[in-house]
């Protein structure tokens, strides 16, 4: 179905109905099939792209640059020593200033206050590219890749392996329990994810006939058609890495824990970048390398749907 998302900010799933998710996924699909034959449009031509980074980036950067380019639109790179964003100039006066010279602003960092207030008053479309609180082009890219590789997505069933309350699990949550599909977060109880976001999230399961559970325990876990992992620590958390690998050594997606856990046709996910030999074993990274590296392809195809459908001329 066709959604008007002409104007609106891409901050986090909660803003987004599953309709609205679903004509995003199916854009990103027709996109991707016209980029394939090598077709190109101009929905964002004389559009110019401000794209904010705080924390560098490959898949983010990549993505946002090249998808707007395709579109015949401007990405221009903003790195945390370009613009005065926080420090020398409010985050309210930045948005103001950019938002007279830019037609979009993506904006990738560490707090997720810093992209609210971006939105509030920059009077153009603002993409969040990853907070410390959520990640929602990546779940557009994840459950592309799930719908390619498994076809349907409500019904399947889905584990985040690892920490349950950093910015991906935040999002797969919220992602995958709009879009019907049996999510589990598997992780120790001192890494589970907020009570209040579990509960919002229990709630748009129950809408879409989906079940979302969180547990520290492998037995739990049965018959999953998508098992994912993320890194142990975070960009900005390398201070507790002996501490996460502690709390997190009997969680490394392995060939013991898929033969747990994982169904005949299972699929294993990563966000990437892969820390191989903490949360996944280099073994069952290089069996599932296709899927992983769709996945990371579909970040380009999605953020490029986010950016036609929000500010697009179609």
């Amino acid at each position: 179905m066709a959604a008007n998302l002409k104007g609106r900010n891409f901050i986090t799933l909660k803003d987004f109905t599953p309709e609205e998710i679903g004509y995003l996924l199916d854009l990103a699909a027709e996109l991707k099939a016209k980029k394939k034959q090598g077709i190109t449009g101009n929905s964002l031509k004389g559009k110019n792209i401000a794209l904010i980074f705080e924390k560098p980036s490959t898949r983010t950067r990549c993505a946002f640059t090249v998808g707007c380019v395709d579109e015949g639109g401007h990405p221009e790179y903003l790195g945390e020593h370009d613009i005065q964003l926080g420090h020398k100039e409010s985050v309210k006066d930045t948005a103001r200033v950019l938002g007279r010279m830019f037609d979009g602003i993506e904006f990738r960092g560490f707090k997720h206050a810093t992209v609210e207030e971006l939105a509030e008053y920059a009077g153009v479309p603002v993409w969040n590219g990853l907070t410390d609180d959520y990640h929602p082009t990546q779940i557009l890219a994840d459950l592309l890749t799930m719908r390619e590789h498994l076809g349907e997505l409500k019904g399947l069933n889905f584990v985040f392996v690892g920490d349950g309350r950093n910015n991906m699990a935040n999002s797969l949550m919220i992602g995958m329990s709009k879009m019907g599909v049996n999510c589990v977060i598997l992780a120790p109880k001192a890494l589970w994810p907020k009570e209040e976001l579990v509960a919002l999230c229990r709630s748009y399961a129950q809408e879409s006939g989906a079940v979302l559970n969180v547990t520290d325990q492998i037995s739990d876990v049965k018959d999953m058609d998508v098992v994912y992992t993320d890194v142990w620590c975070s960009m900005g958390e390398e201070d507790k890495a002996a501490e996460r690998l502690a709390l997190l050594k009997d969680y490394q997606v392995n060939d013991g824990l898929l033969k747990k856990v994982g169904s005949s046709r299972g699929i294993v996910m990563h966000c990437l970048p892969a820390v191989k030999g903490n949360e996944i074993t280099e073994e069952v990274f290089e069996r599932y390398a296709d899927v992983i590296f769709d996945e990371a392809e579909n970040r380009m195809h999605t953020i490029k749907a986010v950016m036609v459908a929000t500010l697009g001329n179609q």
